[in-house]
């Protein structure tokens, strides 16, 4: 069950960044004690009762409506992955330890045909990850641009949060953009501890990253969520250098919890040129590992 704690902070994080000049509210004086909205001027933003939204922010979303949660979702200026997160953290409020939905069960093996469309894209890196943001599987190029993840003879699955957060590579893998990807990471896997807070594979990776990481601790504490199906990845790459990707994330309908990556290079820019290097590197190099079928975590 997710603790009330979670949707406490959640809301409260999410009131306190909004001013009332944001809101559309009348500021009177400057000496007020609260960095965003107070309650009741959400109550009144979400018509509802102070009374009644004191108890939601405690954490108590049981038996909430789906017009409380959208009056609530308005009135806090939730952005799309947001409301997912609230609505989220409603399912599993309003589920009973009698009826709580398991977590869905990971495969144990990337389909062959998954793998073959994978290998077939030659000039783009792509890789498949699962939930928890184990890679499982890439092809060629996807695992020349992923490779100080495939150090000392590592196979997949390799955990990319466990990379960039414990590995002394991984701040220097994604360079002076270490902290937005690091930001991004912490945020895709609070938008799935919310979605699935019964895998017990991904409540155990949280649990290490926090205990030892204090970034991950600190960025986790902002309670930021996200979609992350396009945009643009930075590397600092070991043995090509700098190199910045535009990619698209698809989940894989077949196997929910996989989705599959691909990126390419801006036709004619430098990063094309060292997308090209990052080929002719792959093509030699035979520490890489293979393009096949193969196991990740339960």
């Amino acid at each position: 069950m997710v603790s009330r704690n979670e949707i406490k902070e959640f809301l409260a994080s999410r009131r306190a960044r909004i001013t009332p000049q944001q809101a559309g509210l009348p500021a009177y004086g400057g000496n007020r004690r609260v960095p965003g909205l107070r309650r009741e001027e959400v109550a009144m933003l979400a018509g509802m009762s102070v009374d009644y939204y004191v108890r939601l922010e405690r954490g108590n979303l049981a038996g909430a409506s789906e017009a409380v949660l959208d009056s609530l979702a308005r009135a806090l200026q939730l952005d799309e992955a947001e409301r997912d997160h609230l609505w989220d953290l409603a399912r599993a409020a309003n589920t009973t330890s009698q009826k709580r939905r398991r977590a869905p069960q990971q495969q144990t093996q990337v389909p062959p045909n998954v793998q073959r469309i994978l290998d077939s894209m030659t000039d783009a890196p792509a890789f498949v990850r699962n939930s928890r943001l184990d890679l499982i599987a890439a092809n060629r190029l996807g695992f020349a641009l992923y490779a100080p993840l495939f150090t000392d003879g590592r196979k997949p699955p390799v955990n990319m949060a466990r990379f960039k957060f414990l590995d002394p590579r991984g701040r220097e893998f994604f360079g002076r953009h270490w902290e937005e990807s690091m930001n991004n990471t912490v945020a895709l896997l609070r938008t799935e501890a919310g979605r699935n807070p019964h895998d017990k594979g991904l409540t155990d990776l949280i649990g290490e990253l926090v205990t030892r990481s204090e970034d991950f601790r600190t960025a986790w504490a902002r309670h930021s969520v996200r979609l992350h199906y396009s945009g643009l990845k930075h590397f600092h790459h070991p043995v090509v250098g700098d190199l910045t990707l535009a990619f698209d994330a698809m989940q894989l309908p077949a196997q929910p919890s996989l989705s599959l990556t691909a990126m390419s290079a801006r036709p004619g820019s430098p990063d094309e040129d060292t997308l090209k290097l990052l080929a002719s590197w792959a093509a030699t190099d035979e520490a890489l590992p293979r393009g096949e079928s193969v196991s990740f975590l339960p």
